[in-house]
């Protein structure tokens, strides 16, 4: 037997009569130093297999609260597949204790990590803003999580349907269904409670007003009763002095700590019926650990007397706290919505609800302290709803002034007229801005996108709305602005009835806008109707009014680009062209900003869209040169970054980059642009590369067209075209030898038509001119190539052979010949060309060439060997040199010379 555990009466006499006299504070000291029976008793209890399994995976589930609070995705991973890892071991003690019923704190844990890792992959910043092994670790819980969690879909579904909060699902697991599971209790746990209820009774203060309670008080007086200590005292002598003894349980023996857990529940139900019905002290029960919701505070008092005065110091109080540090936003947005409701109930005015008003749609701007987000779904709709108030307020009183020039000194709010400081065009640009970004935010193939897109239509009605205030009311300036946000939400969509009108109609309407730019009068005076009004109607008579009161040249000129833009898509080449030679824009938009670079990019680009349809490829293949060329179209278009140029980039300038990007609806098809752009540079180039065969310079029209035809030849193996280049390319290799058959269908097929053909308005007559493009320059390559071989060519076999009409065969030929391309005369009474053949065979061509290329070598090494000699001549000899130049400069220098300056150089040695 343990020493500790022998002792005398005596010694527990003396010791019990010391701890009398010792105080509370020193009992606690010298506690730390000895050794209790009860400390004893707690470190021999032996914990089934349950407890050891239950707490080891409590121990995991906290360390993986502890993760997701510092968003440790790596560490989160690892705790999982440890809390997996025990749960296997623990599942064989489930099945046969629980008889195989999940713990709800495992289902709870797995629910709470299911919902952070959904939480944190839609956040896409967080994402983007984590380390590379967190990014990694997130996608392998991600999809670890989603495996695993379906072994368990039933149990997670009814905890969603029926959450538990977890103190209750402690008590639960904790607490005894049954006297059976009473009697199973541990030890460990009867001490746990019963230490934790003599704390609490011992903190508990005596209620006097029944018996019943003052006797419970008596009995929890512990300190006071000596016949208790007296009967710890008989009852540690009953055993012997061996106290192990005391706490074992034996068969038959009744179960003092059942009557205790007993005796603590009836406590613990008298105690919540007490506070049931003790009402008048306002105690309120806390359930789940769920924050009470506090009643906000009243706006003004109830007897107090609602004045514009009143008003207007509470207005400042709310608007004196906006920017703070701690203040709540939405808060402050509830309080100005709620003092705007208490305005219209007591009938304060217009003044004051206007003043209100523009405060809300102020803090609801400031909402996301960020620049680069966009604005939440419910901030935007409030937003709308109050611009839509705000500008039904101002139509209706035409007599309220409002501007940004009204000091607030000077501000008239009680009686009318009244006077409102503040800037209804500021608040719609701003709007109109916020919209740009919901859809930059926005996954654009989502339906998401779709949804935020509809707002489109009432942001569109009240910027019609504001146009008709301002019209009445508003400077030239504040015309010009909202004139253009009319402009920018019109030039890029699509109005079929604009090819029910011819193009000659609004021919005047263009010189008339040019007239009134050089401060002229109109030809004539365009009296349309407004039901009659097309969109170009609209954007001319606006872009007029900006060209004629404008002051600044930026809104001027991106007035004029997004007209241009909407000619150009209307298939309006003439007036789009004109319009934009006439204005010049192509000499001073490099001295412009970026966002009216882009509109120019934009409009280049339609323009040259626009040709290409006309058939005019030399015109299509210049205004699309600048953009395809260095391969960057898509960021000269503002639609989409390069990934290989990001080192390149700051931050901050990409922050700044993206939010200039054009909306996904905006967006021009830059698969479409390639494809026109080297189809165009293919019917230019082709011909060119067959007339100069010969020639050792022979300039490239188009880099990059070259570029694709080198990487073909490269190919070892060449297969049959898959993609759009492949397609051009192989077109290409036919043409060159003069199979236009064989190019047509590598242009147009069924495959091609799907990819670009069939994204063009009109998509038939715009295959039918390829189709003739590629005929007429086969044409051009099939003479260039093979004329050599001929002494005459009839037109009408030529017309055969290509499909094309005698009279365009004859045009073909006559320009060819004009242009000196071709070296042959048409003989109109047979209808044939006779050839001259006065062109040299390639024999003869490639030895001219070599016999230049050897003289330029001669030249460069006898000069090189007089500036390293110098001059060591005579008179004579000086005069002749002096003739040899001159005979250098007139291009004379023959062998003689050659043989004279050899002489001269044996005479000076």
């Amino acid at each position: 037997m343990s020493r500790f555990f022998a002792g005398s009466d005596t010694e527990s006499e003396s010791s019990s009569s010391e701890e009398e006299q010792v105080p509370q504070k020193a009992q606690g000291m010298t506690s730390a130093f000895t050794f209790s029976d009860e400390e004893e008793d707690v470190k021999r209890v032996v914990r089934s297999a349950r407890e050891k399994r239950y707490e080891e995976l409590t121990e995991i589930i906290k360390l993986i609260k502890n993760h997701k609070k510092i968003k440790d995705m790596s560490k989160l991973l690892t705790s999982f597949e440890n809390l997996t890892r025990a749960f296997v071991k623990a599942r064989p003690v489930i099945e046969k204790e629980e008889k195989g019923v999940i713990p709800k704190f495992y289902i709870r844990c797995l629910v709470e990590l299911e919902d952070f890792i959904a939480e944190c992959w839609e956040d896409k910043e967080g994402r983007k803003n984590m380390s590379k092994n967190n990014s990694r670790s997130l996608a392998t819980l991600r999809q670890k999580l989603r495996k695993y969690n379906k072994d368990f879909e039933n149990d997670i579904a009814n905890y969603r349907a029926n959450p538990t909060p977890e103190n209750e699902d402690r008590e639960d697991e904790e607490e005894p269904e049954s006297d059976e599971e009473s009697e199973d209790e541990k030890p460990s746990d009867f001490l746990k409670k019963a230490a934790k209820a003599e704390k609490e009774e011992h903190k508990a203060k005596p209620i006097k007003g029944s018996d019943d309670e003052e006797s419970d008080d008596d009995s929890i007086d512990w300190g006071s009763s000596s016949d208790e200590e007296s009967s710890l005292s008989t009852d540690d002598e009953k055993y012997g002095g061996n106290l192990a003894t005391k706490f074992l349980k034996r068969p038959g023996e009744k179960d003092e700590t059942k009557e205790v857990t007993r005796r603590e529940k009836k406590r613990d139900k008298e105690r919540k019926e007490r506070k049931k019905d003790d009402d008048d002290e306002g105690w309120e029960e806390v359930k789940g650990g769920a924050p009470i919701i506090m009643e906000k505070p009243k706006m003004f008092a109830k007897d107090a007397e609602i004045n514009h005065q009143v008003v207007l110091k509470k207005f400042n109080e709310i608007l004196a706290a906006r920017g703070k540090k701690g203040t709540d936003r939405s808060e402050q947005i509830d309080l100005l919505i709620e003092l705007l409701n208490v305005c219209e109930a007591h009938n304060l005015g217009s003044g004051v609800s206007l003043k209100i008003m523009f405060a809300i749609i102020s803090a609801i701007y400031d909402y996301n302290p960020n620049i680069a987000t966009c604005m939440k779904a419910d901030m935007w709709q409030k937003c709308l709803d109050f611009i839509k108030q705000l500008l039904s307020i101002l139509i209706e009183n035409p007599s309220i002034i409002v501007g940004e020039h009204i000091l607030e000194e000077s501000e008239q709010l009680v009686t009318p007229p009244y006077k409102v400081k503040g800037c209804s065009l500021t608040v719609v640009e701003r709007m109109d801005e916020e919209f740009t970004k919901m859809l930059q935010g926005c996954d654009a193939h989502s339906p998401e996108y779709v949804e935020r897109l509809k707002d489109e239509t009432v942001v569109c009605e009240i910027i019609e709305r504001l146009q008709a205030y301002l019209e009445d009311r508003g400077t030239p300036s504040e015309l010009c602005r909202i004139y253009l946000r009319r402009i920018e939400h019109l030039y890029y969509k699509f109005d079929n009835r604009m090819f029910e009108k011819k193009p000659e109609e609004a021919a005047p309407s263009i010189l008339n806008g040019m007239k009134i730019i050089a401060g002229q009068e109109p030809v004539e005076k365009e009296k349309k109707s407004e039901e009659e009004e097309t969109s170009a109607d609209i954007i001319t008579k606006l872009c007029k009014f900006i060209c004629a009161k404008d002051t600044t040249d930026r809104i001027r000129t991106q007035a004029t680009l997004f007209r241009i833009y909407h000619l150009a898509l209307h298939d309006r080449w003439f007036q789009a062209r004109d319009l934009m030679l006439m204005s010049h824009l192509q000499l001073t938009i490099e001295h412009s900003d970026v966002s009216t670079m882009i509109i120019y990019n934009r409009a280049l680009v339609q323009l040259g869209l626009c040709a290409f349809r006309h058939g005019y490829i030399k015109d299509s293949h210049s205004a699309l040169l600048d953009i395809q060329s260095g391969g960057r179209a898509k960021e000269l278009l503002a639609q989409g970054l390069l990934p290989q140029r990001q080192h390149e980039r700051t931050p901050d300038q990409e922050k700044i980059e993206k939010r200039r990007q054009i909306p996904f609806h905006k967006h021009i098809n830059l698969e479409l642009l390639e494809c026109v752009y080297l189809v165009s540079a293919m019917l230019l180039e082709i011909p060119y590369m067959a007339a100069h065969e010969l020639e050792g310079r022979r300039r490239m029209i188009s880099k990059s067209f070259h570029h694709q035809l080198r990487n073909s030849e490269r190919q070892a193996l060449v297969g049959p075209p898959e993609s759009m280049r492949e397609h051009v390319v192989a077109a290409s290799k036919a043409m060159r030898v003069g199979n236009w058959k064989a190019c047509k269908n590598y242009i147009i097929n069924e495959k091609m038509n799907a990819k670009v053909w069939d994204l063009f308005h009109q998509a038939e007559k715009v295959r039918e001119m390829i189709s003739q493009k590629i005929q007429e320059e086969a044409l051009r390559t099939y003479l260039f190539t093979y004329s050599s071989y001929y002494d005459s060519l009839s037109v009408e076999r030529l017309a055969e052979m290509f499909e094309l009409e005698q009279s365009v065969v004859h045009s073909i030929l006559c320009k060819m010949i004009i242009n000196d391309e071709l070296m042959a005369s048409l003989d109109e009474p047979t209808q044939s060309v006779i050839l001259h053949r006065t062109e040299p065979s390639r024999i003869q061509a490639l030895s001219l060439q070599l016999a230049d290329k050897v003289s330029s070598l001669v030249e460069q090494n006898e000069r090189l060997l007089d500036l390293k000699q110098g001059s060591y001549f005579s008179r004579n000899l000086g005069q002749q040199s002096g003739n040899r130049d001159s005979n250098y400069q007139k291009g004379n220098y023959n062998q003689q010379d050659r043989n004279w300056n050899r002489r001269n150089t044996q005479r000076a040695y």
